[in-house]
């Protein structure tokens, strides 16, 4: 009987729940892997260090089902700022029919990058893309690339905040994140 009742919820189970889905949202790039350092060109130039300071290009596929919009989160988690980490670069409003950002979306113009799409001020200071930094003999730090598909086409009242509050308020409107962490030493 107990077996019964197991297989019988199952069947109700899977005649209810939605099927196992082929792809999943899923975030790539080119340009940077977990596999592999990131490459000078995507280096930050400044505080020591004398990259191009270029952002790489990043793919994403299959975002949920109601995605109206997607933002994009750059963060090195390993940063000494007392846990706070250091926010590399974060854009938003990007259109729901977009798949992904060429390399060096992330300049200060914004030119490159999607129409509506905008980007917020970083820990360097500014409204464009800042690449790994590390202090000198700190090790490998990670950098956390991560696309959000947002249920809001638009994140509203944010003009001039911090990257922190831009990330806290694409949180609570995200349905699904895909995360690509690479790293950078020196």
């Amino acid at each position: 009987m107990k077996h019964g009742v197991i297989s019988l919820l199952a069947i109700i189970a899977g005649s209810i729940l939605p099927p196992s889905v082929a792809g999943a949202f899923e975030l790539k790039s080119p340009d940077v892997s977990a596999d592999a350092p990131i490459g000078q060109k995507f280096v930050y130039n400044g505080f020591g260090c004398t990259g191009e300071n270029l952002s790489p290009e990043l793919v994403w596929s299959d975002p949920p089902a109601g995605t109206k919009s997607f933002a994009v989160l750059v963060h090195d988690p390993d940063a000494p700022t007392g846990g706070a980490g250091w926010w590399h670069w974060a854009v938003a409003d990007i259109p729901a029919t977009a798949r992904g950002l060429a390399q060096g979306a992330g300049d200060a113009s914004g030119k490159k990058l999607p129409a509506g799409a905008r980007q917020f001020e970083n820990d360097y200071g500014d409204a464009a893309y800042g690449g790994p930094c590390p202090p000198p003999g700190h090790g490998a730090h990670r950098y956390n690339f991560t696309v959000y598909a947002l249920g809001v086409e638009k994140l509203d009242a944010l003009a001039k905040v911090k990257a922190s509050v831009v990330g806290y308020t694409i949180n609570h409107n995200a349905l699904a994140k895909a995360t690509l962490t690479s790293r950078y030493g020196r």
